[in-house]
């Protein structure tokens, strides 16, 4: 309970952009010169393993701490923005997959931080992405805002929050109950139903209300306390269990 209440906490916005990573200048900020330089540097390296001949676009820092709304719970997200159109129509999904393999062996072998905050990865296809008006999103290749923060005052009905996560919560040890002594195929069946319904929560709030709607907090709540990992990696847990042979323990008189 205690851990729910600094998540619910975490959301409030803050009077300025984090002083670790910005400077301001005028009314504006700009990352300073030493974190810059470090994420240049870092996506310079994803780059690298990538191991496959691409245009990128641009490199762009997004996320909360490019806002008002930066937390303990952020991340440094870089998103390394690549137009699809480079590739022939065959060849999308074969890279889309590529990519999306090769952020996540690269996050999951790297353990980088920036002055205590993860740093995540990510591959976009700047070609289809639609830049929301309200939320920040950094040019760190360009050194300029592409979208400027905004600073809103917003209500947060917490208690409301807080109601609806733990309804998530109840949903997903409920799945995962249900999928423990079930063969494979209908556990992924019912990890995918809640998996979409979720998802699908989360992008109705986003179109609805944005940030700050219930559904997109309460997705970051269940983001935050580790219960959208858990059903996430509920599926390879349990086809490991099922591939898995235990050996018999002897009996001894």
């Amino acid at each position: 309970m205690n851990n729910l209440r600094s998540i619910l906490t975490s959301f409030k916005i803050k009077d300025e952009l984090n002083p670790k990573f910005w400077e301001k200048v005028g009314n504006s900020y700009i990352l300073t010169d030493k974190v810059r330089n470090r994420l240049l540097e870092i996506a310079n390296d994803f780059i690298e393993s990538l191991e496959v001949d691409v245009v990128i676009s641009d490199i762009v820092m997004t996320g909360s701490l490019a806002n008002y709304n930066w937390s303990d719970y952020s991340d440094v997200d870089i998103h390394l923005m690549v137009d699809y159109d480079q590739f022939n129509e065959k060849e999308k999904d074969l890279y889309d997959d590529l990519f999306y393999l090769k952020k996540s062996i690269y996050n999951k072998n790297h353990d980088i931080t920036i002055y205590g905050y993860d740093v995540e990865v990510y591959i976009e296809d700047d070609s289809v992405i639609e830049k929301p008006k309200d939320i920040g999103i950094y040019s760190i290749l360009l050194n300029e805002w592409l979208v400027k923060p905004k600073k809103e005052d917003m209500e947060i009905n917490y208690s409301r929050i807080q109601s609806k996560a733990k309804k998530w919560m109840k949903i997903i040890d409920g799945v995962i109950e249900n999928t423990e002594d079930g063969d494979i195929e209908s556990a992924k069946k019912l990890i995918k139903k809640y998996s979409d319904k979720l998802n699908k929560y989360r992008v109705c709030g986003l179109q609805k209300g944005g940030e700050y709607s219930d559904e997109n907090l309460v997705f970051k709540v269940l983001r935050r306390n580790g219960y959208l990992e858990k059903i996430r990696s509920l599926k390879n847990k349990l086809i490991d269990k099922k591939l898995s042979l235990k050996e018999l323990k002897k009996l001894t008189n």
